[in-house]
């Protein structure tokens, strides 16, 4: 009884404390560190072993703590973190050569030929989901909107909270076997017996895109329709009409046709590259093990190849190559997010929470109950992502639960990790704390309370459709 108390005291504690620090904005690494650290010296305390697979102590129980961070660091470096630093140095890379700049011209150029501003409306949303691809921060790709889409779409007749609604939620929930959250999630769902050796290729084209694609288009729909009706609404209202954003004019880009969609290609070439092979293997049945390691890696030496030719074998093309590594260097908080979830939740199972959360979820299997585990958590994902306005960072910290609740559940472990991950994205945009948010509002010279009720209809309707769309798929 009373090692029961002090279990869900800690936990309750810890997790409060994680909360507390995402709803404050705070560096949640380090938070993640101290609360995992704190948890396994309770273990200890409570004489339970540390729940890493094959952990070898150092003989100190202050030291252990230590020895598990440096543990899942080597584990996470030699997996996940390896990923996500090289996909850092070709993002980086890509916009040193100004080739994101290219492809960002070439997606946006046709709009300004489109006069109807509602039609405009879906066409635009989904543009700013593909251009995710290219530029996955939300943040960043809607400064880049905002400068040079946003003119455009105002001289189309588009009001100003449509247009900033739909750059607001631009960045959301397109599948990509380059998203650092895809990947974490496919390394952890690897360990799965029914998953095994599966790669972040196939989790992100065989389940993450038949819920997110349908997710996408229906959002498209419900914009349009919303977005009109809330333009009616204040159609009374004159002062919107006046609100005027000063354009930067469109990125001219300098070049030859050739070099316009060579560019224009570069950035989006690792997933041309995944998309290829896994297209061989549905249509053939031959195997082609193309990871998304070397599919960066074939795309920068053709990045490079290109920019020696531009640049006709200039000495400056290899010296920009500079900015792959550091780019890589910049990923690297990424990855310690993942660690610190990693190091967090080892806390949570030495002291034996993740075994009592595993048997209280063996009594909801063949009741019909099994979408309560999958709806609690996107429940708690919407509450957190709405007060903190981060859409990742707790996602990160449940990728070690997902698969040990799924089985205690006695369900799939997709059917968590795909509602908690699409949630966690088409929340962001509906929490007036958000950078993406804060940015837009900022920008149109509005509250951000304001853009919130042009976003939240379509992100809830969203997710409300994603959810039911994942139970009856996953289920």
């Amino acid at each position: 009884m009373g090692s029961n108390v002090v279990m869900y005291g800690s936990a309750i504690i810890a997790v409060l404390i994680v909360i507390y620090m995402l709803i404050k904005k705070m560096d949640i690494k380090i938070t993640l560190f101290l609360m995992g650290i704190i948890l396994i010296l309770v273990a200890t305390a409570m004489g339970n072993d540390i729940a890493v697979k094959g952990f070898e102590s150092t003989g100190s129980i202050w030291l252990d703590p230590l020895q598990v961070i440096v543990t899942q660091f080597k584990q996470t470096f030699a997996a996940a973190g390896f990923i996500i630093l090289l996909l850092g140095g070709y993002t980086a890379y890509m916009s040193s050569i100004g080739a994101n700049e290219v492809t960002v011209s070439a997606l946006t150029k046709p709009i300004s030929k489109i006069k109807s501003p509602y039609i405009l409306v879906p066409i635009v949303f989904l543009l700013g989901n593909l251009l995710s691809l290219v530029i996955p921060s939300a943040s960043n790709l809607a400064i880049i909107l905002l400068a040079t889409l946003y003119p455009i779409l105002r001289k189309a007749g588009m009001s100003a909270l449509s247009a900033a609604a739909v750059i607001a939620t631009s960045a959301t929930i397109v599948p990509t076997p380059l998203g650092s959250d895809n990947v974490a999630i496919a390394e952890e769902l690897a360990k799965h017996a029914l998953f095994a050796n599966l790669t972040v290729t196939d989790y992100a084209f065989r389940y993450h895109a038949v819920v997110s694609i349908p997710t996408l288009i229906f959002i498209a729909l419900v914009h349009y329709y919303w977005q009109k009706r809330m333009d009616k609404k204040a159609s009374h209202l004159q002062a919107d009409a006046e609100v005027n954003h000063e354009s930067k004019e469109d990125i001219e880009i300098k070049g030859g046709k050739l070099f316009k969609t060579v560019y224009a290609i570069l950035p989006i070439f690792p997933i041309i590259l995944l998309l290829g092979t896994y297209a061989v293997k549905l249509t053939t049945g031959n195997a082609i093990e193309l990871s998304v390691e070397s599919a960066t890696l074939v795309s920068l030496v053709l990045a490079i190849l290109c920019e020696l030719i531009r640049h006709k074998g200039d000495k400056s093309v290899l010296e920009k190559t500079e900015s792959f590594f550091k780019g890589m260097g910049g990923a690297v908080p990424i990855v310690a997010l993942l660690v610190a979830a990693s190091v967090f939740v080892t806390g949570l199972k030495s002291i034996g929470l993740v075994d009592a959360l595993q048997q209280s979820m063996q009594n909801i299997q063949g009741n019909g109950m099994d979408f309560v585990l999958p709806l609690i958590l996107v429940a708690i994902t919407a509450l957190i992502v709405i007060l903190s306005g981060s859409g990742t960072a707790l996602i990160f910290a449940m990728v070690p639960l997902m698969v040990p609740l799924a089985d205690a559940a006695g369900i799939s472990p997709i059917a968590i990790s795909v509602p908690m991950g699409l949630a966690g994205n088409l929340f962001r945009a509906v929490s007036p704390v958000a950078a993406v948010v804060l940015i837009v509002a900022g920008t149109v010279k509005t509250d951000p309370i304001a853009i919130v009720k042009r976003t939240s209809v379509p992100m809830i309707a969203g997710v409300i459709f994603m959810f039911v769309l994942s139970m009856v798929l996953f289920l």
